[in-house]
């Protein structure tokens, strides 16, 4: 089949299932032109090399074609993830100074007996139940929780955030059949409730600090300064919507690829200590993120090969390079003991994924979580239904019997 329509059969809904067979396609291809001017690429290292080429640019005002994808804000500055240094590495560092090493190294290690507890919290719903939902019981509630209290979010006002995520996750993934306009305006209106309220929030910390990051924001003077207000609401609303979507998707495509290989669920039953290494097999074998469809070349490129012209949308298939066999073994065989495990779970590159530390640690403490409750889970059906979105993959439910 022509190469020029892969992008449209990876994203046909027909497809969601098992995108992988398209994504050896387009590997044979290497770099494949699209019937819409946009350029594929799906080999492992030239995806590495892009990933690191300071002439690929992450902000779409750099495209000389029309972006058809919804970027309409909420009078907001855009994120740090939308921008190119050095204003991305400005926004990131002061971001990442109350969050991870090196100023504030222990956040994250310092989450993991309040992140234990909202998982057993949920699962101890699952008692006198004979068939849960990982997605909606589980894999979906436990991250916009910890991230509510990461930010420092009272806890009376967190269902006012499940309930802005709600909105927000309907405006990036319409079921078919819902009118997609209504959704976005929706998912911009929640995104701006949601800065507005984290700013306040943030504001009344001022002069009086706490231990969260919404405090940090205003509170600690680095050496980049303070973010402003608009910068601060739309980082805050970054960390929760980007650190709760990639996390959803890796908690239950980790769920879903263990009950698929049971002789795997019992072995890291019996040998928790290898959970780590398996949510890095995870990451690479089913990744959250699928594909980078927001890169542009600044400058004419060759890539293997091919002549993208600067300005044409450069679309990074993570999933396709994370399968390919000249850089992996037996690269279709998932391995929670695989060693050299360089993978694209997180993208590579300064956007290398911010939350990565957290949405690790949520995973690995989920999975051990189910694993030890769950006697003998089953799956219901196989495949279940995905969520629409070719770029946030994974299952919309994941119901399974106890």
């Amino acid at each position: 089949m022509a190469a020029d329509t892969l992008l449209h059969r990876i994203t046909d809904y027909a497809n969601r299932a098992d995108p992988y067979p398209l994504y050896a396609e387009l590997r044979e291809s290497k770099v494949a032109r699209q019937d819409d001017g946009s350029y594929l690429v799906g080999t492992y290292h030239d995806i590495a090399a892009l990933l690191h080429d300071p002439r690929i640019s992450s902000d779409r005002r750099n495209r000389t074609v029309p972006d058809l994808i919804d970027t309409a804000d909420e009078g907001l500055p855009p994120s740090f993830i939308a921008v190119d240094d050095p204003e991305h590495d400005r926004l990131r560092r002061l971001a990442m100074r109350p969050f991870g090493p090196p100023h504030t190294p222990g956040r994250i290690d310092g989450m993991y007996e309040a992140i234990t507890q909202v998982a057993e919290d949920l699962i101890a719903g699952f008692q006198g139940r004979d068939r849960i939902d990982i997605v909606d019981d589980f894999a979906y509630p436990l991250p916009v929780t910890v991230i509510c209290r990461l930010l420092g979010v009272p806890r009376d006002d967190e269902p006012r955030f499940h309930a802005w995520s709600n909105t927000i996750v309907e405006s990036l993934d319409p079921s078919p059949g819902q009118n997609p306009e209504e959704h976005r305006h929706a998912g911009r209106e929640a995104r701006r409730a949601m800065g507005l309220y984290l700013g306040e929030l943030a504001e009344g910390r001022r002069g009086h600090p706490s231990d969260d990051l919404l405090s940090a924001f205003v509170n600690d003077d680095g050496p980049d300064g303070r973010l402003t207000r608009p910068e601060l609401m739309t980082t805050a609303v970054l960390l929760l919507i980007a650190g709760h979507e990639t996390t959803v998707n890796l908690i239950t495509n980790g769920m879903l690829t263990l009950l698929r290989h049971p002789e795997e669920l019992e072995r890291l039953r019996g040998a928790p200590e290898l959970m780590p290494r398996a949510v890095e097999e995870l990451l690479r074998y089913e990744p959250p993120v699928q594909m980078l469809p927001q890169r542009t070349p600044l400058a004419d490129l060759d890539v293997s090969g091919t002549a993208v012209p600067r300005g044409a949308p450069l679309i990074l298939m993570l999933a396709s390079g994370n399968r390919d066999p000249v850089r992996f073994r037996d690269p279709d065989r998932f391995d929670p003991t695989r060693e050299d495990n360089r993978h694209f779970g997180f993208g590579s590159g300064i956007h290398n994924c911010f939350g990565a530390p957290l949405a690790r640690l949520e995973t690995q403490i989920a999975l051990h979580a189910l694993l030890r409750h769950l006697d003998r889970p089953r799956l219901v059906e196989d495949p279940p239904p995905y969520r629409s979105s070719p770029v946030l993959r994974g299952p919309r439910h994941l119901p399974i019997e106890r």
